[in-house]
């Protein structure tokens, strides 16, 4: 699922002329990427403020959505600024060290925010399935988190080892030599093309189908159990809190499961075909392609918080209450400015007293 890999076609250069995008669609892409960077940093950091926040309801879900947060956070800041700058110039500026680090980083994090899903399935499966069963503890949230941390970078090893930069799909080149003279791409380079095709086809398998399959177990068990649930308040009595209650737990259950499959199934797809069948993305259409499946993929980070937070009407309350403190903060901040410029020497100097307080106090 590294994002990178799919800039590393070498004869797709030799058609680079015709495929010079258009000033609108540069535009177009970039706006794109920066909203889903700006939406997805901020949802997910007030996600992380909130949780923080909430020390004395500290729970294990909200500390599984601070760790799926931040592992999103990783990918707005490590995955989206490099893959947009590489697709559009075609060449690699950022040098050998961070085209290592970036490939890295972006597949422990991707990998991070999957099993995080499946750590949270796991979680509301004891909880609504299981509540008789052992119930997760805030130490056992600990441990899974640090598992899954190790895991992702055992497994994402191999991005830092084999992606290098080098020039050679630059040195044969008849035309726009002057573009690409001393420029370099950031590729990743296998002893051969079958450890790369099982390595591709075993992230496939660990970052996408094996969680997606393992959450839709989850979640199928989780609907059923409630629909047996809906049935029984229907015999006894009528509840309508807990049927609407119980109806929105169901429709948001499905959404997980649906977009989380649906963001990143393209991406996967594309990398596949790329590996295994690259010649039948060798057009001006390659990266096209790949910039509409990746920005695609990148949409679920956004949508995130929006499932397992703002839904939430606790976390609803936490934020307006985040929202009404900082404005208060501003407020305060003004009206501190306002007196040092305006009352007099005594007044003002104790005001510049007051602005030097603690900010916690």
């Amino acid at each position: 699922m590294d994002p990178s890999v799919a800039n590393s076609s070498k004869s797709q250069l030799s058609h680079f002329e015709s495929c010079l995008p258009s000033l609108p669609a540069v535009f177009l892409l970039i706006a794109a990427y920066v909203i889903v960077m700006l939406v997805g940093l901020l949802g997910n950091l007030c996600l992380i403020i909130i949780i923080k926040k909430q020390k004395e309801s500290q729970s294990v879900t909200n500390i599984l959505i601070a760790n799926l947060s931040l592992s999103d956070i990783f990918i707005c800041v490590m995955c989206i600024p490099f893959t947009v700058a590489y697709t559009l110039m075609d060449y690699w500026v950022f040098g050998e060290a961070m085209c290592k680090i970036s490939a890295f980083v972006q597949s422990v994090s991707v990998t991070v925010s999957t099993f995080s899903l499946v750590l949270i399935a796991v979680e509301r499966y004891q909880l609504i399935v299981n509540p008789r069963g052992c119930k997760p503890s805030i130490s056992h949230a600990f441990w899974g988190i640090i598992f899954i941390w190790a895991f992702s970078l055992i497994i994402s090893t191999p991005f830092f080892i084999f992606h290098q930069v080098t020039d050679e799909p630059f040195r044969n080149l008849s035309s726009h030599s002057d573009i690409y003279k001393n420029k370099v791409v950031c590729i990743e380079v296998w002893p051969s093309i079958e450890e790369r095709r099982g390595f591709t086809t075993t992230m496939l398998v660990f970052q996408y189908f094996f969680p997606l399959g393992f959450i839709f177990i989850c979640y199928v068990k989780i609907f059923v159990c409630l629909q047996k649930r809906h049935a029984k308040v229907d015999k006894i009595r009528e509840n309508e809190i807990r049927l609407n209650e119980s109806k929105r737990i169901n429709i948001m259950l499905i959404s997980i499961v649906v977009t989380f499959g649906a963001c990143w199934l393209p991406l996967n797809i594309f990398n596949m075909v790329f590996d295994w069948n690259h010649e039948a993305l060798i057009n001006c259409h390659h990266n096209v392609v790949f910039t509409l499946c990746h920005l695609v993929a990148m949409i679920s980070i956004c949508i995130n918080p929006v499932f397992y937070g703002f839904l939430n009407k606790n976390f609803q309350k936490d934020l307006v209450v985040l929202l009404h403190n900082f404005r208060c903060f501003e407020s305060q901040e003004l009206y501190e400015n306002i007196a040092l410029s305006t009352m007099n020497t005594d007044v003002s100097k104790g005001s510049f007293k007051l602005n030097n307080m603690p900010a916690n106090i």
